[in-house]
């Protein structure tokens, strides 16, 4: 258990080229760790934080929101003994280093006792720093992109029978981490991020549906067109315009790539070491288990080339590397930072995150669904009666349990094809089956943090009328 104290100030605005200057952090992460061991810490680290974002909301071809925001976090973890505690601040001038550290002592010395607290095993930190290509050099300007998000409100217009734009957005960003360690470890990073978004609504009165589209991209050559964009939101909408009710029945259910990612995401959670430690997931005596068939394989990849969310080393500096959690069907491993693998007596995995102001936990990367080999047509071809699925609302996953349950909306399948809309039903189900049952497509697309191909699933009950 950690103590956590903050401080604050006002971040000053600085350049994009100061921005990629992460030396001053560097050398203030330093100080604050070399201060913690002269107040009397046993270990120390310090997460240095920068970033700063730009994005603008267009509706109706109006300027609806237009912001810019910016600046600097540090957080300072000592440990005194098996006791830790947690200092952050923005003031990043360096002035009050002695002081922040001589106080995150003092917490940590009336801290209670963690057994499993401390910085990561030294032989297992991050030697090199492969270059993946996480950095566009190019920041658009404000005036980019609103350009961009008026292309998009434009092309979702265009398409017939779509009445009201529900806004377009465009954005961009540069976000940093350095981290410096009592046990002689120094790493930096900086990634870039753009995206671009747009809902349309169809429909006049009580009959409006909605549906939306985005894309998302380290760097800006790799986003989507706007007209693409606008033009998918659009199609999407009409297509949800005269939705029926269904029957309940137990029919086969196919996910659309976009929301069959959701069922990577109930995995990682459950076989997050922080759940399995606290015997709080349903997966907890499952590991090295066949979970799934045997065709499937589930990845955790933080050095894919430009992925949305790589990096070279985790948050307590330890390397990382790319892993099955699914393997032949078989769940291969956790999700583990040091504490987790200590309590769980295994070894970190390199899978720790960290804000400035908590000490490590576990969490994934670069998720996906590895595909299968046949198309999306194919998948569905032999179904009389099904339900494709688009979109999921709500969050009725218990992670104890496994019990699953969520409001969803698509369209019904006949005789092998998507017919007509569909909203207002349930599905329902446990994920023990949901795995089992679990067959992919042929149409991976790396477009977010967690990845699927067209995913079909078999007997799960669908709650209508």
């Amino acid at each position: 258990m950690s103590s956590v104290s903050s401080l604050s100030s006002k971040a000053s605005s600085k350049p994009v080229t100061a921005l990629l200057d992460q030396s001053a952090l560097t050398d203030l992460a330093e100080r604050l760790v070399a201060a913690a061991k002269k107040a009397g810490a046993d270990a120390a680290d310090a997460v240095a934080v920068r970033g700063v974002s730009q994005g603008v909301e267009i509706r109706d071809g109006r300027v609806e929101e237009s912001e810019r925001a910016e600046g600097d976090d540090v957080g300072l973890r000592v440990l005194v003994g098996k006791r830790q505690a947690v200092v952050s601040t923005n003031d990043i001038g360096g002035g009050n280093v002695a002081a922040l550290a001589e106080r995150a002592v003092a917490m940590a010395k009336v801290a209670p006792e963690d057994a499993f607290a401390g910085l990561a095993d030294a032989a297992l930190l991050a030697k090199t720093f492969p270059d993946l290509d996480l950095l566009d050099p190019y920041v658009p300007s404000l005036d980019e992109l609103e350009a961009r998000a008026r292309e998009a409100e434009e092309a979702a217009l265009a398409v017939k029978g779509v009445t009201k734009s529900g806004s377009a957005s465009a954005g961009s960003g540069i976000g940093g981490m350095v981290l410096v360690t009592s046990t002689g470890f120094h790493g930096a990073y900086l990634r870039s991020s753009q995206s671009l978004s747009m809902t349309a609504i169809a429909g006049e009165g009580t009959g409006m549906e909605r549906d939306y589209d985005y894309t998302s991209a380290i760097h800006g050559s790799d986003l989507e067109a706007p007209a693409a964009i606008g033009r998918s939101a659009g199609e999407r909408a009409i297509a949800r315009l005269n939705p029926r009710k269904v029957a309940t029945c137990k029919a086969p259910v196919v996910f659309a790539p976009r929301v069959a990612g959701s069922l990577i995401s109930h995995l990682a959670g459950a076989v997050n070491g922080a759940s399995v430690a606290r015997k709080t997931s349903f997966l907890k005596d499952k590991l090295g288990q066949a979970l799934f068939d045997s065709s499937i394989r589930i990845i955790d990849d933080p050095l894919r080339v430009r992925g949305l969310r790589s990096q070279t080393f985790d948050a307590e500096g330890v390397a990382v590397q790319r892993r099955a959690i699914v393997d032949a069907g078989v769940l291969t491993t956790w999700l583990l930072d040091s504490a987790t693998a200590r309590e769980l007596g295994m070894t970190t995995t390199g899978h720790a995150h960290r804000g400035v102001s908590s000490s490590p936990s576990p969490g994934a990367y670069n998720l996906h669904l590895e595909p299968g080999d046949v198309t999306p047509d194919e998948l569905m071809a032999d179904i009389k009666d099904g339900f494709y699925i688009t979109d999921l609302i709500g969050s009725g996953v218990n992670g104890v349990t496994g019990d699953y349950s969520r409001g969803a909306s698509g369209f019904w399948i006949e005789n092998g094809k998507p017919s007509y809309a569909v909203s207002e039903v349930t599905i329902a189900g446990h994920l023990f089956d949901i795995f089992k049952s679990m067959r992919p497509a042929n149409d991976l697309v790396f477009k977010y943090g967690v990845n699927s191909p067209t995913v079909r699933i078999e007997g799960l009950t669908i709650a209508g009328r």
